[in-house]
């Protein structure tokens, strides 16, 4: 039976992403028995109260120490657990990069790096807390797969998903409670395979994460212009589809949007595989700047960022010019 229904769609939407992980973990944790989940002393932040208070001894907490939570979670892994482990997107990413990379990509031990607050998301906590380059860190290991999901559903598609592999992953959680709604009804998803959202001629959209939802605006904005605009969701950023990209080299322009600094993240990933192209239409980037910006509440610095569907819609329609 599909758990994607309108009633926990609406759920999944006002507890946000956090929330929603926790609630696909306590899912999960009604099938796996060998299920663990670990936090940095987030267990609330990271909405996995619920799951510990029905099963504590799943719910470990290491403290403030991501690169002790990264090294626990690998020994459970060695002992053949299913691991996820959480904390906020800058610290689980950099501050544990090195054990991410030898035991997660050299040593391919079986965790699911799950990064909460990811982009903009912690608003008035600034720079210190948003997680701006961690696509770009965690692509840059060898042997790391990197998941951006666009809302509720996509979350518990995600987390299921990657608990039936063994391979390490590292999944990046954006937006804020009320999280926008992408996906309404069943799909199908699959680790590495993009999901082309709707089909357009004279623009392609690349994008993931909480931007779907606004590119998917913005594309119904230039719809109401005659621009014709394909939207492609690459939850995936490592390994790249790059099968769903061929599908738009005919587009007059291939935009990618994300909530993630312009350097090192999904936009350098199709630049990457772009460049060495002969015949390919002209490329633009679009998301965060390469600076450390203001604090601000999210809405607000979305619509600063030009990562609004508005925003978005207008930066197409200058590049197509």
């Amino acid at each position: 039976m599909s758990m994607i229904t309108p009633a926990n769609v609406r759920l999944w939407s006002r507890l946000g992403a956090r929330g929603t992980f926790g609630a696909a973990v306590l899912a999960l944790s009604e099938e796996c028995e060998n299920l663990k989940v670990l936090s940095a002393d987030l267990v609330i932040s990271s909405g996995l109260d619920r799951l510990q208070k029905s099963r504590p001894e799943i719910v470990i907490n290491t403290g403030i120490s991501e690169q002790n939570l990264i090294g626990v979670a690998s020994g459970l892994a060695k002992e053949e657990n299913i691991v996820f482990a959480t904390s906020f997107a800058p610290f689980i990413s950099m501050r544990a990069s090195e054990q991410i990379r030898m035991n997660l990509g050299y040593m391919q031990h079986n965790v699911k790096a799950v990064a909460i607050g990811s982009g903009l998301a912690m608003a008035h906590l600034g720079n210190s807390h948003y997680g701006l380059e961690d696509v770009s860190v965690m692509r840059a290991i060898a042997g790391m797969t990197v998941i951006c999901p666009a809302d509720g559903a996509e979350i518990f598609k995600t987390v299921f998903a990657a608990a039936k592999t063994n391979i390490p992953i590292y999944i990046r959680l954006t937006g804020i409670a009320p999280n926008p709604i992408v996906y309404n009804e069943e799909y199908d998803f699959e680790i590495g395979k993009a999901i082309i959202m709707r089909q357009g001629t004279d623009a392609a959209i690349i994008t993931n994460g909480t931007m779907l939802y606004h590119s998917l605006e913005a594309a119904n904005l230039l719809e109401q212009e005659n621009t014709s605009v394909t939207v492609i969701n690459m939850h995936t950023v490592k390994p790249l589809d790059i099968e769903a990209i061929n599908k738009v080299l005919t587009a007059k322009a291939i935009v990618t949007v994300e909530e993630h600094t312009v350097i090192g993240g999904l936009g350098s990933a199709v630049a990457e595989y772009l460049a060495p192209l002969k015949n390919r239409p002209p490329h633009l980037i679009l998301g965060l700047p390469d600076v450390f910006g203001k604090s601000g509440e999210y809405n607000w610095l979305l619509e600063k960022y030009g990562l609004t569907s508005h925003g978005i819609a207008a930066s197409i329609r200058k590049f197509l010019i």
